[in-house]
């Protein structure tokens, strides 16, 4: 297995290579002045997982953990920003960030107060951060089915489907070189989706499902 610091730049280059396909939409909508047809949920759910595992981090002192989601942590809320900046509908994007940070205070109060012992509050963190990345894995599944069932992959992201694979396999490495099953559980479904998102690209190729239009001489 590679070397613990060359997994470490793996997982630093991969995820913050992933962060950054949100850069188009963050384009997108400074071009645009507008959100339309970008989604708000993600940007917040990637909120929380960024800052859920830089606390992990924080209590593990584990520095890769610390830089990748300081950044991807800064990265979202500018994208929360820039949304709720541009967004016609402020009240409920509001409402929800305002729901983000009641909760963030929640569990940090659980996690520090309620909590006294280290490798308890530890265990309980890194529990919780898998649980919640595993869900935010699996939770496109629907849209998996749904492009079976159309034949189209025009809503699929290719850069962040590779980068979402390297990230998730640098990770997966990461955590066993560590013995940590909090890193290396959550990551592994991560690869899955990955594949089977390369398959589906495979399968229904992006050009496909474009109008045939005759080329000119």
């Amino acid at each position: 297995m590679a070397p613990l610091p060359l997994l470490a730049a793996a997982c630093l280059a991969c995820t913050l290579a992933m962060f950054g396909t949100g850069l188009s939409d963050l384009r997108q909508m400074l071009a645009t002045k507008s959100v339309e047809n970008i989604q708000f949920l993600p940007f917040l759910t990637t909120d929380v997982n960024n800052l859920s595992w830089l606390g992990y981090g924080c209590l593990k002192q584990d520095w890769t953990l610390i830089t990748v989601n300081t950044i991807g942590a800064a990265l979202q809320t500018l994208y929360i920003l820039a949304y709720l900046y541009y967004s016609p509908a402020k009240r409920p994007v509001l409402l929800q960030s305002l729901l983000l940070l009641a909760v963030l205070a929640a569990g940090y109060g659980y996690f520090t107060i309620l909590i006294a012992d280290v490798r308890t509050r530890l265990a309980r963190l890194g529990l919780f951060c898998s649980i919640f990345t595993i869900s935010m894995y699996l939770s496109p599944l629907a849209d998996l089915a749904k492009i079976v069932r159309t034949k189209s992959t025009c809503c699929l992201s290719f850069p962040l489907t590779v980068t979402t694979f390297l990230a998730s396999t640098s990770w997966t490495l990461y955590g066993l070189q560590l013995h940590d099953p909090y890193i290396t559980v959550p990551n592994v479904p991560g690869i899955v989706t990955s594949v089977m998102r390369f398959w589906l690209f495979w399968r229904y190729p992006p050009g496909r499902d474009k109008p045939y239009r005759p080329l000119h001489a």
